[in-house]
């Protein structure tokens, strides 16, 4: 059996400083931890299966209807749920990318088709990701993309993920798109496909308070999707009371956090600039990542360097596509992102010396 690995092992590593998870940079919102904290009086009762106060808090500020959501104890508990209720014979998806993906289609028993995104293009998709569908399109049951994806960071046009929308539409293929990272791009209206909900039933996007909210201990993931049947068949895929009460509640409070959002933005944005260009000065190749963490290549050994200095990054070279020296860096304060370019710095000249 395959063992898939990810970031934010603080429990191997205590005392790290973790830049392998990519949350908020800010933590998590002290109106939310408060909620959650509040809410534990009443855990003696079972939570609300239907989420009925999240979910008509959910929609008002998607703006969606509130049956077209359903909700997951974390995102992914919702990639493995809509695997098992669409028992795709076959599926497509990124290489590389967010490894659920895989694990969930593998255990639907799904032949994978992977879509290879290439280093000297950048790891950015094109046009040939549409022709990949359209050569498959009498096999393919679903296609499953990661928007910006995960590890690279890199968003796909937004042109082209709509004529695949179309397309597989008119193919009668699912496509599923993760917007986990959404919050955390400019322009984060443009690049999501919520708009072609109504009159694409074929259409799953997937997300989560996880990041956004830095709430990955509590797990709270959300779909959304215009197709009762299929939403009705996840359902009967999910445990019973699947979200805790101290997850319902701090989703609700999380939805009042718009201006805290906007703070961890603003500075996502700043030190992703800083951050990149620092990098850069110590040759690295930095991708081009639109989200809240960044995607480079380096020397094989930066990791375990840097776990010596009590610094966590991500390896990224279980990823399929990928070999040893790519890593991935979480976006955090300009205190802490400091901190780990003069350990990066101070690793370096020890290495040079050896």
């Amino acid at each position: 059996m395959k063992s898939y690995v990810h970031g934010g092992d603080v429990y191997r590593h205590p005392g790290v400083l973790d830049f392998s998870a990519n949350i908020n940079p800010l933590g998590t919102p002290p109106g939310v931890i408060r909620a959650a904290r509040d809410s534990m009086e009443r855990i003696r009762c079972y939570p609300d299966a239907s989420q009925e106060a999240l979910r008509r808090q959910l929609a008002k500020e998607l703006q969606v209807r509130e049956d077209w959501l359903i909700f997951g104890n974390g995102a992914a508990e919702l990639i493995f749920a809509l695997a098992g209720a669409v028992k795709p014979r076959q599926a497509l998806v990124f290489a590389p990318s967010f490894a659920e993906y895989e694990q969930a289609l593998e255990a639907a028993d799904c032949q994978i088709h992977r879509f290879f995104l290439k280093e000297e293009e950048g790891f950015v998709p094109g046009e040939a990701l549409l022709e990949e569908i359209r050569r498959l399109a009498d096999t393919l049951d679903l296609v499953f993309l990661c928007n910006p994806n995960n590890p690279t960071g890199v968003l796909t046009d937004p042109g082209l993920l709509r004529k695949i929308a179309d397309f597989c539409r008119e193919a009668g293929i699912l496509l599923a798109v993760d917007e986990c990272f959404l919050d955390f791009v400019r322009e984060p209206q443009k690049h999501t496909l919520k708009d072609l909900l109504p009159d694409h039933g074929n259409l799953f996007l997937l997300r989560a308070f996880t990041k956004t909210y830095a709430m990955a201990g509590l797990r709270l993931g959300y779909g959304i999707c215009s197709d009762p049947e299929l939403l009705l068949r996840m359902e009967m895929r999910l445990q019973p009371w699947n979200v805790s009460i101290p997850a319902q509640e701090a989703g609700i409070a999380a939805l009042r956090e718009g201006e805290f959002v906007d703070r961890a933005r603003r500075l996502v944005f700043e030190e992703s600039a800083f951050l990149k260009a620092e990098l850069e000065k110590l040759g690295y190749r930095i991708f081009a990542s639109q989200a809240n963490y960044l995607f480079f290549k380096g020397e094989d050994w930066l990791g375990e360097a840097l776990l010596e200095e009590k610094i966590m990054i991500r390896d990224c070279s279980n990823y399929p596509g990928l070999s040893g020296g790519f890593w991935r860096i979480a976006v955090k304060t300009h205190e802490e992102n400091q901190r780990l370019l003069e350990a990066v710095g101070k690793v370096r000249e020890a290495w040079q010396k050896r």
